[in-house]
């Protein structure tokens, strides 16, 4: 009778066990059954917590929670994984490229700073040079360009051009650039015959480049890279250096070596005024600038770097500005200083 009894719980601990509901077990089957072993219980519990959340409808507060916790872990988990194109490039490549830390880019650009431990006085002599230009220079300028023809005027400034060639063929001698010291030369000769003293330009015909050289070039050339900021009165913007290169080159000027003041003096005069005249195509850059002497001063001092260190740049280097390319550069020349006149006893 027991036998018969026990049949239906051995079936149904049967069907337990090809369910997996329960986990098998090796006693008797008439053993009462006990609770479930320790180490299975979180499983247990775990299996049987959807089954009990199923039969209780969720809060809308615990749905909103249950939606919103996924959306918000992917795009972290998007953000930190890297994505198969960068895998691909990584192996190809190596490490990610990185601009900043690239070692085959050039140098950062740097602004070029200006040397100018004397700017208090030479704001001053800005002022007074600028106000003798107001009143003097730039109106004899003007009048002088309504007053000649064009081409008379560039017969002018090709005369008074063609006298400083000696001066800049010595000049590139004594820089170690013999081949241009032989075109300054050939400059000064074929403009002063075909060119009948230089009136006319047949030598940039010929393809004789026009070169200017002067002594504070020459310094600069010999060591004496940096010089502070010296700006003359009338002479304008110099340094130091171009200052004490002026008294070099003052005994080679053809100009200054005519005794007669009657034919000097004029002469000087209208080098000034030819000079002037070219630079009134600049005077339209400096209007309405805050600050004058320091665009005068800035500009003049990039000028003149390349004039001294310019043939170490690239010839096709295209970031040069047009105006630092341009040999017409017009300043006050050292033919323009006075002459001081002969010790009548020596």
């Amino acid at each position: 009778m027991d036998a018969v009894d026990n049949v239906p719980s051995a079936f149904q601990r049967c069907l337990a066990e090809a369910t997996d509901d329960v986990p098998a077990t090796d006693g008797p089957a008439d053993a009462a059954p006990g609770p479930a072993p320790t180490v299975d219980e979180p499983a247990l519990t775990d299996a049987a917590q959807p089954d009990a959340d199923a039969s209780e409808p969720m809060s809308q507060d615990a749905i909103a929670t249950e939606t919103a916790l996924p959306e918000t872990a992917a795009p972290e988990a998007a953000v930190d994984a890297p994505t198969q194109a960068e895998l691909d490039y990584q192996a190809l490549y190596g490490d990610p490229y990185d601009p900043v830390a690239d070692p085959t880019l050039p140098e950062p650009a740097q602004l070029p700073t200006s040397y100018d431990p004397w700017e208090g006085y030479n704001r001053r002599m800005h002022r007074f040079n600028n106000a003798v230009d107001r009143r003097v220079a730039r109106p004899l300028a003007r009048g002088y360009v309504k007053a000649v023809p064009r081409p008379l005027r560039l017969g002018v400034s090709n005369f008074f051009n063609n006298l400083g060639q000696p001066v800049s063929a010595i000049n590139a001698l004594l820089q170690g650039k013999p081949k241009q010291a032989g075109q300054s030369l050939g400059r000064f000769l074929l403009n002063t015959t075909l060119g009948i003293g230089g009136i006319f330009d047949p030598a940039s015909d010929a393809k004789l480049p026009n070169r200017s050289e002067d002594f504070g070039q020459t310094l600069g050339v010999w060591g004496w890279k940096r010089s502070r900021y010296f700006e003359l009165p009338f002479f304008g913007p110099r340094t130091l250096r171009d200052a004490l290169g002026m008294a070099g080159d003052a005994p080679l000027s053809p100009l200054r070596q005519v005794e007669a003041d009657r034919v000097r003096i004029p002469l000087q005069g209208l080098q000034l005024v030819d000079v002037r005249a070219q630079l009134l195509a600049t005077d339209s850059l400096r209007e309405g600038v805050e600050d004058d002497y320091s665009l005068v001063r800035d500009a003049w001092l990039q000028r003149r770097q390349y004039q001294i260190f310019g043939d170490r740049m690239l010839e096709d280097d295209d970031s040069l500005p047009d105006y630092l390319r341009e040999e017409n550069n017009p300043t006050v020349p050292i033919d323009a200083m006075p002459v001081l006149p002969a010790d009548p006893g020596g």
